[in-house]
């Protein structure tokens, strides 16, 4: 019988953290923030802890716009446990009686950091060279400072909070039927994990009792319309499990002492209802956008035949069922990854498609996106904007700026403006970074995880292969690792040969240094 494995694969958390240093500098990652900035952050704190909020509802931003006390909304977060930097707060509603045919309101608070960054001061110049939050397993390292994203700029429970509050109204099939959004003063009832809500879905337990009650049919109800309507656009969300490293405890009387080690994560029900609602908030905005003639999109070119071709010989090979009338968005929600077969497939699937980006338009930049495929995100099937994360994306406040003005009949602030024709370049860069970050940490937690079991067999899956290298997906540790035949074996992408299937490979090479690993396939 072979040993039991979970508690061995762990990393030490010193190794862990020296490898994740390395490759923050490796990337430039920026983590001190410049004493100007911060110290303009620390007196917006100040300014807003002695007075700010009236002053707030009273003045906005100076800007002449109005300002919505709307501290009465049972407003909620959902995020995953532990999160301080949030971002989104919902209350979801029924229509009111003189809506015959039923439907929905969604009044979704976003965090307003604008209100506390100067337009060309320090702060506002670090921001946009930071571009976005970079997260690691050991830490993050934030768009702004934590004084701001972790306290008076976060919808945290309890607190006065400026905001960007949108107000959308669908229909009884969950199409929308109006989108508003205006600057607001809000204040959170409670902040909720993904895993309290979803409990309370599945009739296991209630939410506290600030909370309305009614929150978790409403956001089954709306999550699952958003989900059909999504279907009818032809959009496409693929549930993979995510690799996720984990901090886990590992001795010590008190619990103190800790490690890392490697997990798979499928996300639950209740986090793709949440995502539904991020995503029609962007559309909505992507729209009011367009209209404006003024603005920032979310993009993502279609895929070519090719891929689709290509796509269509790999769900043969593999034993996948695809009918020739099928789209194939109806063939990923048939998919389960539970199946060996279509998990290889999806890992195939999620590079349909590539080349996400940034579409800016208006004074300085283009004309208004019309007609132009460039200007839909394709595997959204819509025109989308990035507009519910301005805590963790820099552009994310300069598309709600846009919405707001326009709601408003007003101008768009000159500020805003002047930003948008360099905010595709600035977050393309800083996209760059934060996914090889995040890239590079898995590979390096898989190496240090795997180092001192060189020649060990494995169980797992193999997602692909060509001319004697694939790639295989571990069911223990939670690795995904280049994969090659051992001399003398059948190449693993011949006819009949396992791609799809369970394997048993051996380890090679777990090199920490490089942050590479590699195994063999085993007859």
């Amino acid at each position: 019988m072979p040993r039991p494995r979970l508690s061995a694969y762990t990393a030490p958390p010193a190794a862990v953290v020296a490898a994740l240093d390395a490759l923050r500098e490796r990337h430039q990652v920026a983590e001190a923030f410049p004493a100007a900035a911060l110290a303009e952050a620390e007196a917006a704190c100040r300014d807003w802890r002695t007075g700010g909020p009236e002053r707030f509802v009273a003045r906005g931003h100076g800007d002449g716009l109005p300002v919505r006390d709307a501290r009465d909304l049972p407003l909620v977060t959902i995020d995953p446990p532990g999160s301080q930097d949030l971002d989104q707060a919902l209350l979801l509603q029924r229509s009111g009686p003189q809506d015959a045919d039923g439907g929905y309101r969604l009044l979704y608070a976003i965090a307003s950091p604008t209100t506390f960054i100067t337009p060309g001061g320090a702060l506002d110049t670090e921001l946009r060279r930071r571009g976005e939050t970079v997260y690691a397993p050991d830490r993050a390292c934030p768009l702004h400072p934590e004084s701001l994203s972790h306290s008076v700029a976060s919808l945290l429970p309890g607190a006065d909070r400026p905001s960007y509050l949108w107000s959308i109204g669908l229909d009884a099939a969950g199409a929308v039927t109006s989108a508003h959004v205006e600057r607001a003063l809000v204040r959170s009832r409670a902040r909720l994990s993904y895993a309290q809500v979803q409990d309370a879905v599945d009739g296991a337990s209630c939410l506290p009792a600030p909370v309305p009650q009614d929150l978790p049919e409403l956001l089954s109800e709306v999550g699952r319309l958003r989900e059909q309507q999504e279907v009818l656009r032809g959009g496409v969300s693929l549930s993979v499990p995510e690799q996720e490293v984990r901090r886990v405890p590992v001795g010590g009387a008190d619990g103190a002492e800790a490690a890392y080690r490697l997990a798979y994560r499928a996300a639950l029900p209740v986090e793709r209802w949440n995502a539904q609602v991020s995503l029609l908030t962007g559309m909505c905005a992507a729209r009011i956008m367009v209209q404006a003639g003024v603005g920032v999109l979310r993009t993502m070119a279609p895929a070519e035949p090719d891929d689709h071709r290509r796509l269509r010989r790999v769900a043969r090979a593999l034993g996948v069922d695809w009918p020739e009338d099928l789209p194939y968005a109806g063939l990923v929600r048939r998919l389960d990854p539970a199946v060996s077969a279509h998990l290889a497939f999806m890992d195939q699937a999620a590079g349909l498609f590539r080349g996400a980006g940034y579409l800016a338009f208006g004074p300085g930049c283009g004309p208004t996106p019309t007609a132009r495929q460039e200007a839909v995100h394709s595997a959204i099937a819509a025109r989308y904007a990035h507009v519910t994360a301005p805590l963790r994306r820099l552009v994310d406040r300069y598309g709600e700026e846009v919405c707001v003005a326009a709601c408003a009949g007003a101008p768009v602030p000159g500020w805003v403006l002047d930003a948008l024709p360099c905010l595709p370049g600035a977050m393309a860069q800083a996209g760059r970074r934060s996914r090889a970050v995040e890239r590079g940490a898995v590979s390096a937690v898989e190496a240090l995880v795997l180092a001192g079991h060189i020649g060990e067999v494995f169980d797992g899956v193999l997602l692909c292969g060509h001319e004697g290298r694939g790639e295989v997906m571990l069911t223990e540790p939670a690795v995904v690792a280049a994969v090659r035949v051992e001399d003398g074996t059948q190449d693993p992408a011949a006819p009949g040969m396992p791609v799809g299937e369970a394997v048993r490979v051996r380890l090679v090479e777990a090199d920490v240094a490089s942050a590479r690993t590699s195994f063999t396939l085993v007859r």
